[in-house]
């Protein structure tokens, strides 16, 4: 991947849960050095700041439904600013909780329809998203994104889709936590799905080069989704939804750099960091990690100690 101008756009959205804290993403990849971290990789980095929500507007939903009318607030600011930021380089959108996914996968989506080009989704998370607000039991509305960015119904009072993303173009990698409804939502749909048990069964890399290799033939542009629960817990603490059995540091670094070996990402999520769960910040570090290791950086590059 040739040197890119990385586009920080801070997403302080905390609405898609009750539990608070991801408004504090965006401030926690700055604090760890995500900025010089893609300097010193040859990008040229601007920081877009961060991002509004609209104003709310009072919408019907079921009473368990949480926040909705601000969800929608923020999903109608971040499909524009997602949409325009693709003409000029590589968006980073710093989360953060996964219903901003709802606005930034919508708004590249908007901008692949307008170049003529598809737009494939890799969402890179222990939780498939494929509820809408009327199907979700919790009535938290980060378990959403993909139900809504594919088109499915029952996002009443949501901005209607330029260019829903085809269920063929999705691929769910890393899953290991999804409710029966969802799971019997996804059994007639055409997602590429791999979950925790084909990866221990096949390997990380194989699955993922199979899905890259769609892109690549098909010209595709590529959003990357990456949830912090992805990752096993014992390595990234600072998450409210923490499944064990993730993704752990060798595999995850793997993800990435294959994904700067294809040249294919064209935008990403970093969402559902909540540095109030933090450790020392050691989550928001490995994700500036993982997020160099996408854009070049090699775990083998680093030195390390001599205990000769």
């Amino acid at each position: 991947m040739p040197p890119q101008t990385c586009l920080l756009i801070g997403a302080p959205v905390d609405s898609g849960k009750r539990r608070g804290g991801c408004l504090m993403g965006p401030a926690a990849y700055r604090t760890a050095g995500l900025a010089e971290a893609l300097r010193g990789l040859g990008h040229a980095v601007r920081d877009l700041g961060d991002a509004a929500p609209a104003a709310p507007r009072p919408a019907d939903a079921p009473d368990h439904v949480h926040a909705l009318s601000e969800t929608i607030a923020w999903t109608e600011a971040l499909i524009p600013a997602a949409r325009d930021a693709m003409a000029d380089g590589l968006p980073i959108f710093l989360g953060g909780d996964h219903s901003l996914s709802l606005g930034t996968v919508a708004g590249v989506a908007a901008h692949a329809a307008a170049t003529g080009r598809p737009l494939f989704l890799l969402w890179l998370d222990a939780h498939s998203d494929f509820h809408t607000p009327r199907t979700s039991n919790s009535g938290h509305l980060h378990g959403t994104p993909v139900g809504y960015v594919t088109g499915r119904s029952g996002f009443d009072g949501f901005p209607p889709l330029a260019a829903p993303v085809p269920e063929e173009n999705v691929c769910l990698f890393g899953i290991r936590s999804v409710d029966a409804p969802e799971r019997e939502a996804l059994e007639d749909r055409n997602f590429t799905i791999h979950d925790m048990r084909a990866i221990d069964e096949t390997g990380i890399a194989r699955p993922l080069r199979a899905f890259l290799d769609r892109v690549a033939a098909a010209n595709g542009l590529l959003h990357v989704s990456l949830d912090v629960d992805f990752l096993d817990p014992s390595i990234a603490p600072a998450v409210g939804t923490t499944v064990p059995g993730g993704a752990t540091f060798r595999e995850a670094h793997l993800v990435m750099e294959m994904l700067h070996d294809s040249g294919l990402m064209t935008s990403l999520d970093l969402v559902e960091l909540n540095p109030f769960l933090d450790e020392r910040g050691r989550t928001a570090s490995l994700m500036v990690d993982l997020v160099a290791s996408a854009l070049g950086r090699r775990v083998f590059d680093r030195p390390t100690k001599s205990y000769a």
